[in-house]
């Protein structure tokens, strides 16, 4: 009986441990999902209708508003250009004062740098003096004329008193009371009184050559002296550079001390009211481009927030390679057709450029209008006022002042 009801539970254990590993290795099967109301799937349907129905009328509207759009050419591939005015060194000097330095803005006309004066008012101080040295030359010459005069006058006289000795002399001979040899002594004076009266007159020729038909002031020697002068000036202003035009400093590389040579550049002045647009459009975009059309620029530096108006203001003559250091020789080798760019100049407006200052280099993007096609297709007329800087002044005033007060204390007062 013991061993039968072993054997019965050891049976039953074997068959509890079949069953459970029979249960592991097959999980029951999870539940079915509930099936999907019908109402949800019409809803979804109705949504991509909607969202196809706003696409297709954004398309439409998009298309529309292209198709109404001007015609326009546009790029992005533009930059801001415009005069960099350099400021250079004239004669050779040293640097004693700064006035200006880079990101300031100046005005015209405002002193930049100072060099040494020292050797410029040393060459002033002799160009005078050898003013002064001419006017008292060119007075002695006049005096001179008036020396040879009474030379003159007294060597005719001299001639007339030897004539009538010759004369009294001679009748004497043929009365017998005077000598032959008296009488040819008597030729001899004439003679002598002769050739002097002729060599005055000839130092007196050659005393007037040298001032006839001038006065002192308008005496070749006098006028090269004060051509001197005024040259000796022109270094003088030439010590102290001031800027040409209104605009920002940029590139400063001079310092103080420095020995400046003539051509040296020492900085820049850039005008920032004076900038454009240099847009490089693609050949096939050149075909509707005219100068004077309008156009709409954006910068990097603003953003869409800020738009500049411009006008084309011409058509470069070339692209950027037939003008490169090293232009293309498309005729040897392998040829690859490249489509080339034209640079396009645009102009900006000066009032714009004050309140939303740019600086030179900058990018931009252009959008030109291209309706209007009554312009000229390549070039612009040269303007009548170029951009120029001022010229050089002889000193001014002052310089002729001190120029005309020389000559009256030197020329004296019987000068012409």
């Amino acid at each position: 009986m013991k061993l039968d009801e072993t054997s019965d539970r050891s049976t039953d254990t074997n068959a509890g441990e079949a069953g459970g590993a029979s249960t592991r290795s097959a999980p029951a099967a999870p539940p079915p999902a509930p099936a999907a109301p019908a109402g949800a799937s019409r809803a979804r349907k109705r949504g991509f209708l909607v969202l196809g129905a706003a696409v297709l009328l954004g398309g439409a509207a998009f298309g529309a508003y292209e198709l109404m759009q001007p015609p326009s050419e546009s790029t992005d591939d533009a930059y801001v250009a415009g005069d960099v005015v350099a400021i250079t060194a004239r004669e050779a000097a040293t640097v004693i004062a700064l006035h200006a330095d880079n990101t300031e803005a100046v005005k015209r006309g405002q002193p930049l740098i100072e060099l040494d004066p020292a050797a410029a008012d040393a060459t002033m101080a002799s160009a005078e003096a050898e003013l002064a040295r001419a006017v008292r030359n060119v007075r002695s010459d006049f005096s001179k004329v008036d020396e040879y005069g009474a030379e003159i006058v007294r060597a005719e006289a001299e001639l007339a008193r030897a004539r009538a000795d010759l004369g009294r002399r001679q009748s004497a001979a043929r009365e017998g009371a005077v000598s032959g040899e008296e009488v040819a002594h008597a030729a001899d004076e004439v003679r002598t009184a002769a050739a002097t009266l002729a060599l005055a007159r000839s130092r007196r020729a050659q005393a007037q050559a040298s001032v006839q038909g001038t006065k002192v002031e308008t005496n070749p020697d006098v006028l090269a002296a004060i051509a001197a002068v005024r040259r000796a000036a022109i270094v003088q202003g030439h010590m102290r550079l001031t800027a040409p035009v209104d605009g920002v400093v940029a590139q400063r590389t001079v310092q103080l001390g420095q020995q400046v040579q003539p051509g040296t550049p020492l900085m820049a002045v850039v005008p920032l009211d004076r900038l454009w647009v240099d847009a490089n459009f693609r050949e096939t975009q050149l075909a509707d481009l005219r100068v004077g059309q309008p156009a709409t620029i954006e910068s990097d530096v603003y953003g869409g927030k800020v738009k500049f108006r411009g006008h084309v203001l011409g058509l470069g003559a070339g692209s950027g390679n037939a003008f490169a250091l090293l232009p293309p020789q498309n005729a040897s080798g392998n040829w690859i057709k490249i489509v080339q760019r034209l640079p396009v100049r645009i102009a900006l407006d000066s009032g714009e450029l004050r309140q939303n200052p740019l600086r030179v280099g900058l990018s931009v993007t252009v959008k030109v209008d291209t309706r209007d096609h009554s312009g000229a297709p390549i070039a612009r007329a040269a303007a009548a006022q170029p951009f120029a800087v001022q010229a050089s002044q002889t000193g001014g005033p002052e310089v002729e002042a001190r120029i005309n007060k020389i000559i009256a204390e030197n020329r004296g007062k019987a000068a012409r």
